[in-house]
């Protein structure tokens, strides 16, 4: 048996797997059986060639759900089980996306090697207000429509028909990244199972006391008229006074002005204060103003403890209050103004002094009738600001603008416009005593968060955590299981059931108003309520419901709950990560729904930018993997929703960022870039570039099968053999065997640990470094004789590379590894009689297999050698002579005892490399260096060749292209002068800077000894010069 280490790799007949055998297909499995995939093997790495074909055939084959251990007599492992965080179907998947797929298919596809039993679950989010406002602008865009005149019924049927089709691309985009889902198991967040699910969590945490309604202060879009979540708020910096374009207006809204005005103090003091003075950036929210605020400790103003001012434009008194956590004395006039409406600062300080709460706003952003204007009512509150100003200038109370303020505009993420705080009734979720629950597991260990870094904010936000705002006034979501019980108007309005339809809301009622006391046959009627749930919501149910939990209190918990590994971005660990987990811990008794949290980082541009379509550096992965033009990413942008003049300015980006368009990378290329990115745990700045240089090492891989299936062919090898036993192994093949086992221990360590960017790194240096540049070009002088000693040794050690680099590097590159392994299959006996029919279900190499090939010691003598080979070649490169021409070599080492002996032991491979017509080890120099050329590799070794010998060479090189030998004489000189020449300019103005005073005691000890061993190197190159131009003195002189 073919046997790399101590678990032998049994190819044993497979046990039935039910899987393969007997797979059901849902309506989106393919109905025709398809061929497994078999293409040439063509002479260059062509990434849509390669890929081609193999997806569809994993999927077909049941592969997804299949494990290595069904292809070998090693039991089963546990269940590993994941969830796609959701895309939202607003439209296609971008880079970030792209990012979550490539690290999480990797994930899934070693633990599928290592014999776990994967169920990797797909989803696609309805995002409502994101899904709603893109939907709403196509409407508009493309037919002149809003949602209000299509009707709530017909729009809602609009987005179900965008869903379908962009939905459906992004479950194109996921196939193309390769990602093994389980396709028989895919949700959407408002399909039926997933709707059940919600409405019964709705009914059950209304029922437990956890939701109520209350009227509070909420992040209001007057655009979209919806309530809207913290993480739908962009920020915007403005230096000054700024004209900004704001949806619907055919005028842009002024911003940075600071307006200054005044309040007159009620029965001032004889020679008291007269007015306060106050600033604001919003001046038309002083009609909703119901105070004036100081500091108590303010000396200025203890005068004014307990008085009034005048509200100049309303004519009513308004209270002056002394509150020492909004007001800050050293700031502007140390006066504030309370608009508890309108402001979420003055919110608290109105609760806090019981203060009258008033919108002067309606849903719109329209003045209401409690603006106290009756002519202002109904018109929009930034079209009345001229008006406000010009009334305060008319009554004296207007103090002037500065036009140079600072400040920050919160605008809605989804329509542009100025996130209005609005006071509203809404549904809320007491998160309390949930968030608690949640730290704590994560304290004792049961949930662990990575990177680590990220735990304390963990921690912070949980322990600072506000009720949760779950509903939306959007059509398009969950419809909120609850009705309002209207009675006649003596009686409570406020009182709300909830029901899975109208027939149980009723029973429900009628228990609520006999507790309430009210009489048995009271008359009553049931409005639903109108509104949906946050898109959060239902995502936070997903640890469960993914796995076709009901919500139903009588039902179990889904055996694949919980979750091993959660991934996702470090930007929604509060806004899904933790909600999730407050969920899941309420309808489980506490059983933490996660094993491991594991955090990526955000991907930007190459410049560090968010990516943004006005920008125009969003990108989507299929023009990374199948390559797209400049033109047609512009024609791509005239599709899209964004307004006409975003729409230049991103062309005008994109030819700036993409001149040539993007080339074709391939998926293998993308992902690996990608995962090799993770190392940035914050942000990821994306260059293409990048990736395209990740093309060039698929390249090189199929370039390194392309010779090794060549010389396998021609020289088959056993199916059982075992390099343990083969003790006759040359240096460069225990150097590579023990290479490869360091790099297996790195790759299943990266994995064990979630740091996946080092299985990149250590596969990358392993098959390009070691593999390609070094074994290969070793053994190309052993496979290229008809019989060699270590002929058949060297290609079992060939194929052992080739066999686990695939193997190591499925995960990571799955269509190119499952090409080859396939194209090696077919053509290698060695491979033929195993049963498992994709390298997807291969075992992934594990170190107890390979840990008896590392050898240090081993790796340090090669390197030696190594360094020798380069040194002897750089010399040849230096004075220009032949690789091909044989030259006498001495060794001098001055460890004899750690590297003399080993070098002594494979001189003659040595002397083979390095074409050497004599080769010697000497452990004392040449005592007449002059007579040398020497080749400085470090302070303990170093090559030399009689100097004659170099000259003879260049001049026999140099009488074969008809130049006269004196004249070659002459022109070796000059170079070597000039050589001279620099070298002692070096050396001098190193010996310079290092004898400057105050040079030791200041310079880093690093440098120093970097420096040290420069003036070492110079000195004996200078000498080595010198040498030379005396053995060419000779020459001429002769």
């Amino acid at each position: 048996m073919l046997k790399y280490g101590s678990i032998s790799r049994r190819f044993v007949a497979s046990r039935p797997h039910t899987t393969l055998l007997k797979r059901s297909y849902n309506e989106k499995s393919p109905k025709i059986l398809l061929e497994k995939p078999s293409k040439p093997f063509m002479p260059t790495y062509d990434a849509k060639a390669v890929e081609e074909g193999w997806y569809d055939w994993w999927n077909q084959q049941g592969l997804f759900r299949a494990s290595s251990s069904d292809f070998s007599n090693k039991p089963s492992k546990s269940p590993f089980t994941m969830i796609t965080p959701p895309p939202n179907v607003t439209g296609s998947l971008h880079i970030g996306h792209a990012l979550t797929f490539s690290i999480e298919d990797a994930m899934v596809r070693w633990r599928r090697m290592n014999g776990y039993d994967v169920k990797w679950i797909p989803g696609t989010d309805h995002a409502g207000i994101g899904t709603q406002s893109v939907v709403e602008k196509m409407l508009m865009k493309e037919r002149g429509l809003t949602r209000h005149d299509l009707g709530r019924t017909a729009f809602v049927k609009e987005i179900w028909n965008w869903r379908q089709k962009f939905g459906n691309r992004i479950l194109h985009q996921m196939r193309k990244m390769g990602a093994s889902l389980d396709w028989d198991n895919e949700f959407f967040t408002m399909d039926e199972k997933r709707t059940k699910a919600v409405e019964n969590a709705f009914m059950r945490l209304f029922e437990d006391g956890l939701i109520y309604r209350d009227t509070r202060l909420v992040n209001w879009c007057c655009a979209l008229e919806t309530v809207i979540s913290d993480i739908e708020v962009d920020y915007k910096d403005i230096q000054g006074k700024t004209w900004v374009q704001l949806p619907g207006r055919s005028q842009p809204v002024e911003f940075g002005v600071l307006h200054n005005f005044s309040y007159q103090v009620v029965d001032p003091e004889k020679n008291g204060i007269k007015e306060l003075t106050v600033s604001t950036t919003r001046i038309e929210t002083m009609l909703g103003d119901c105070a004036v605020a100081i500091h108590p400790d303010d000396e200025r103003y203890k005068s004014l403890h307990g008085k009034y001012v005048y509200h100049p434009i309303l004519k009513k008194e308004i209270p002056v209050v002394c509150d020492k956590d909004l007001v800050e004395m050293e700031f502007g006039t140390g006066v504030v103004k309370i608009t508890p409406a309108h402001d979420p600062n003055d919110y608290a300080c109105a609760r806090r002094h019981n203060l009258p709460i008033e919108s002067i706003f309606d849903k719109t952003g329209k003045l209401n009738e409690n603006c106290g204007i009756p002519e202002w009512a109904g018109r929009d509150r930034f079209e009345v600001r001229e008006g406000v100003i010009q009334k305060l200038e008319e009554l004296g109370s207007y103090k002037g603008r500065n036009d140079k303020h600072v400040m920050r505009i919160a605008l809605c993420s989804r329509s542009g416009d100025i996130i209005e705080p609005l006071i509203q009734p809404q549904w809320y979720l007491n998160c309390q005593d949930l968030a608690k629950i949640s730290k704590k597991q994560v304290e004792d260990g049961k949930m662990k968060i990575l990177p680590e870094q990220y735990t304390q904010d963990w921690y912070r936000w949980l322990d600072n955590i506000q009720d949760w705002c779950i509903s939306r006034q959007l059509w398009w979501g969950h419809e909120i299981p609850a009705y309002q019980i209207k009675l006649d108007t003596q009686y409570d309005q406020n009182l709300w059931v909830t029901g899975a339809d109208k027939k149980n809301a009723e029973s429900n009622a009628k228990k609520l108003l006999a507790e309430k006391g009210y009489a048995k046959h009271i008359n009553f009627e049931l409005v639903k309520d109108e509104d949906v749930l946050d898109t959060w919501f239902s995502s936070g149910l997903l640890p469960l419901s993914a796995s076709g939990w009901d919500g139903l209190q009588i039902n179990k918990i889904p055996s694949r709950y919980p979750i091993q590994i959660m991934e996702t971005g470090f930007d929604i660990l509060f806004f899904w990560v933790a909600r999730m987990a407050m969920l899941s811990n309420h309808f489980t008794g506490n059983q933490a729904p996660f094993e491991t949290i594991y955090l990526h980082a955000m991907v930007r541009d190459a410049q560090g930018r968010k990516m943004s379509k006005s920008l125009g550096n969003v990108i989507d992965p299929l023009h990374v993997i199948e390559g797209v033009s400049l033109d047609q990413m512009k024609q791509d942008l005239l599709k899209s929703n964004l307004p006409e003049r975003e729409i230049k300015l991103s062309a005008e980006n994109l030819e700036k960022e993409y001149p040539n368009g993007i080339p074709s990378c391939g998926t293998d290329s993308l992902r690996f870039a990608l995962i090799q990115y993770t190392q940035q745990s914050r942000q990821i700045n994306l260059d293409i570039s990048n990736v395209v240089q990740t093309s060039y090492f698929c390249n090189k891989l199929w370039n390194l099968f392309k010779f090794g299936l060549n010389k396998l062919e021609q020289d088959p090898i056993q199916a059982d053999f075992d390099l343990r036993q083969d003790s006759q192994l040359t240096l460069v093949n225990k150097f590579i065997l023990s290479r490869m086992a360091d790099t297996v221990s790195k790759c299943q360590s990266a994995f064990e640990s979630h740091r996946l960017f080092e299985a990149t790194d250590a596969l990358r240096r392993f098959v390009v470094e070691d593999v390609c540049d070094v074994y290969v070009e070793f053994s190309k002088a052993v496979l290229s004789k008809q019989e060699h000693y270590d002929k058949n040794s060297t290609l079992k050690v060939l194929y052992a590379c080739m066999d686990v680099s695939l193997r190591l590097a499925h995960p990571l590159m799955p269509f190119v590894t499952e090409e080859l392994w396939q194209q090696m299959k077919t053509r290698l006996p060695v491979l033929q009689q195993k049963q498992a029919p994709s390298i997807m279900v291969e075992e992934y190499p594990t170190l107890d297999q390979f840990n008896h090939f590392y050898d240090k010691g081993v790796e340090d003598h090669f390197k030696a050698v190594l360094s020798i080979i380069h040194a002897s070649r750089s010399l040849r490169q230096v004075n220009q002579i032949s690789v091909v021409k044989e030259l006498p070599f001495v060794i001098w080492c001055n460890e004899s005892k750690s590297l003399g002996g080993p070098l002594e032991s494979y001189l003659s491979e040595i002397k083979s490399f390095v074409k050497a017509s004599d080769i010697q080890l000497r452990d004392k120099q040449p005592e007449d260096m002059s007579k040398w050329t020497v080749k400085v590799i470090d302070e303990n070794l170093k090559i030399f060749v009689p100097t004659t010998h170099i000259i003879r060479a260049q001049l026999e090189n140099a009488a074969t292209k008809g130049i006269d030998i004196n004249e070659a004489i002459q022109n070796k000189s000059k170079q070597m002068n000039k050589k001279l020449n620099k070298v002692m300019n070096d050396l001098e103005k190193l010996r310079t800077r290092m004898n400057r005073p105050g040079y030791y005691d200041s310079v880093p000890d690093v440098v120093k000894e970097k420096n040290g061993q420069r003036i070492i190197m110079l000195s004996l190159e200078k000498e080595t010069i010198e040498n030379d131009l005396k053995v060419l003195k000779s020459m001429s002189d002769s």
